[in-house]
């Protein structure tokens, strides 16, 4: 018998389990797919936003502006890459002053500090490269970059290193009401629990009517991206966005935490929750208004591009309740959900507290070390540690400088990897200029080894039964 059954691996319910591996709970996260961050949390814009355009009074307006005070720290703590870079809002005309107003005026009223509404001319100071267009910006600099991933793994890593089981490469099929809580029901079995935490992403519609809790609806909202090579990333240094519209925060462009620049996303309401395909039409979209905002932008650079998917809510907010005794929604969670995903945890954690004692665990380890990154250590670091451990002297990975014993790292960890997308999400090999081209082979090689299975059996990413029906 379980405490609580997390079903969702993605920043949301690894946040919510690093969380509840605080009390003296026995915890166990559910993910459909063979590894954490298989969903929304690997395929977004990694902004932790200030939270000025979420509606006053609203959770997106509470917890984005906490979960933004909380990330320094935790960055800290749980060996993320994090930085504080700044945003700016853009606008092109005169007559959409008082809409920049208006999104300042909801910053103040949510409790976000320093921002400033600049001409074009400041905002152009600090960007150079802004398109002349420009007539005001609004100046939020409490917003930053991240690593999702990274950010994702560590609240996992923590999680696990504290106590709570993951049970990967399993789907929830059903969910039952018992005499002491829940029976969830999976294609691996049957799992008692006292509570659930529903943190399935664009699925928890689907996990919520299954528990026969108050109806909802979750509409995945597509956007598309491109990524360009670190030739790029000085391109800007903040985040560059447009005035936001009804369908979120629009076009943006950004330096990532490891060099990059990323631009878009579109935003598409589709009725298929597993469609994650590019379109040119859609690429073409991001290309065009990514260039209003930013000149010279140097699409020659571009090495990927890639869709996300965005659990909205029919709320138009996020849902985080008690729909039946004991289970709890985390639904809804679209932009700032990653920024807003360790305040989500803590909200959680207080709607169980008045339904069961929580008492700290006095060994709780609250820190956590990540993958070692060769290319940014010193060379006396590099020496120090190829003396130690002679793998991390052979490069696998050249775009990135990834070497064998970060590889070796990411398969021996906690919760270590089992695919080659795990691979990159842990150690960025495969992320650089000629996407997994050249680092493939030697990485299937050392996958296999470690999971003793033949070089034809190593996937990309998804479930074992998904390959095996194929």
């Amino acid at each position: 018998m379980y405490d609580v059954v997390i079903i969702g691996g993605g920043v949301t319910g690894c946040a919510a389990a690093a969380e509840l591996a605080k009390y003296q709970l026995r915890v166990c996260l559910v993910e459909k797919e063979s590894d954490v961050c298989e969903g929304t949390s690997k395929a977004n814009s990694a902004i932790v936003h200030a939270g000025f355009d979420a509606e006053p009074d609203t959770l997106k307006a509470k917890l984005n502006v906490r979960g933004n005070d909380m990330i320094a720290n935790l960055s800290k703590k749980l060996d993320f890459a994090f930085k504080n870079n700044g945003a700016m809002v853009l606008c092109f005309d005169e007559a959409q002053l008082p809409e920049l107003e208006l999104l300042k005026e909801k910053g103040w009223k949510n409790g976000v500090p320093g921002l400033e509404i600049l001409t074009g001319e400041q905002a152009r100071e600090k960007e150079p490269r802004l398109s002349p267009d420009v007539k005001y910006a609004l100046y939020a600099p409490t917003s930053g970059i991240v690593c999702p991933f990274e950010m994702t793994l560590a609240f996992a890593e923590n999680a696990f290193e504290n106590g709570v089981e993951f049970r990967l490469d399993t789907m929830v099929t059903g969910i039952e009401k018992s005499a002491e809580g829940y029976i969830v029901r999976t294609d691996k079995g049957e799992l008692e629990t006292k509570a659930v935490f529903n943190c399935a992403g664009v699925y928890a519609d689907k996990i919520n009517d299954m528990a026969g809790g108050r109806h909802f609806g979750i509409t995945p909202r597509k956007g598309e991206y491109m990524l360009m090579d670190k030739d790029a990333g000085g391109t800007v240094s903040h985040t560059i966005f447009q005035l936001p519209t009804k369908m979120g925060k629009g076009v943006l462009v950004t330096p990532t935490v490891h060099g990059n620049l990323l631009v878009g996303p579109t935003a598409e309401n589709i009725d298929d929750k597993e469609n994650t395909a590019t379109t040119a039409t859609g690429l073409a979209e991001v290309k065009a208004k990514s260039a209003l905002s930013v000149e010279g932008l140097p699409f020659n650079k571009v090495i990927t591009s890639f869709t996300g998917l965005r659990a909205v809510g029919d709320t138009h907010d996020f849902i985080i309740e008690e729909s039946l005794p004991c289970f709890f929604n985390a639904a809804g969670i679209e932009s700032p959900g990653l920024t807003s995903a360790p305040a989500i945890a803590e909200m959680l954690r207080e709607l169980l507290s008045a339904k069961m004692n929580l008492s700290p665990k006095k060994d709780h380890k609250d820190t956590r070390k990540g993958v070692v990154h060769f290319a940014e250590l010193t060379h006396e670091e590099q020496n120090a540690l190829i003396r130690e451990q002679p793998a991390y002297g052979s490069i696998v990975c050249r775009c990135e400088t990834i070497t064998e014993g970060e590889i070796l790292d990411a398969l021996n960890r906690p919760l270590g990897a089992t695919t080659l997308d795990g691979v990159k999400r842990r150690t960025r090999a495969g992320m650089g200029r000629c996407q997994a081209g050249f680092c493939s082979p030697k990485t299937i090689l050392l996958l296999s080894e470690k999971l003793g299975c033949s070089i034809g059996d190593i996937r990309k990413n998804g479930r074992k039964a998904v390959q095996e029906d194929a």
